[in-house]
């Protein structure tokens, strides 16, 4: 059973057709980035996946499930693109939070929180109100309570905004390791090189369409195809060089 599962799926705002006819799956343990230019579909796609928004035809199916089911829910774990916190909680406070609202024991909340925010170098600032924060800092706090119900799926937008090169490096790192211990991800980006580095497979986007789906493997070591190549060969010709 796919873990992601979207068949023919397009969601229309008024005479606008955000998603066209999409179909796109996530097995168990794969990362698949979702690339494309601003206002391609990722979000409204992302939206529909999380069971915000319900498509106007098609089908979606999470862990064989709905996507707006409660119990669905509590097996993925969501990082915004832009996340608003309340601006006097630290991190350690935030994940407390958000514990609360997934019905975790507090207990267990705390002791996974001290787990997280080390993994994602909060560690230290762990005290620190948000509002003092840098981007970087919100970025990496976005990311610990995504991870804090220890999802079988994590869905992310643009996770690699705002961090530097260090805190990219590691976060490539601990979502590797994720991958390793099973769980499947899926992410939109513009960050190509990252996207190659970390993913099985890609699916680019243009004006609401999916214009490539294949393995990232399929990309690299010729010289002459890469993920950059591919990406502006859908967006200038609407379609694949081969």
């Amino acid at each position: 059973m796919d873990v992601l599962r979207l068949e023919h799926v397009s969601r229309v705002f008024g005479a606008v057709k955000a998603v066209d006819d999409l179909s796109l799956s996530l097995k168990q343990g794969e990362v698949v980035g979702f690339l494309g230019t601003n206002g391609a579909g990722k979000t409204t796609t992302i939206k529909m996946l999380l069971g915000i928004l319900r498509p106007t035809e098609g089908t979606i199916s999470v862990m064989g499930g709905d996507p707006a089911d409660p119990a669905t829910r509590l097996r993925v774990g969501y990082m915004p693109e832009t996340a608003y916190y309340y601006p006097y909680l630290n991190a350690r406070e935030l994940l407390e939070f958000y514990g609360g609202l997934c019905g975790m024991d507090r207990r267990a909340v705390r002791a996974r929180a001290d787990v997280l925010l080390e993994q994602v170098d909060l560690a230290e600032a762990a005290e620190r109100p948000l509002k003092t924060c840098s981007k970087g800092m919100l970025q990496r706090a976005g990311i610990a309570q995504a991870l804090l119900a220890d999802p079988d799926l994590l869905v992310l937008d643009e996770p690699f905004t705002g961090l530097d090169p260090l805190a990219r490096i590691r976060f490539r790192q601990l979502l590797q390791r994720l991958r390793e211990a099973g769980k499947s991800i899926f992410f939109s980006s513009h960050e190509l090189g990252e996207t190659e580095l970390l993913c099985d497979r890609v699916a680019i986007m243009k004006k609401g369409r999916c214009f490539y789906d294949g393995p990232v493997s399929r990309l690299a070591g010729d010289g002459r195809e890469n993920l950059e190549r591919i990406f502006l060969d859908v967006l200038e010709k609407g379609e694949v060089a081969r």
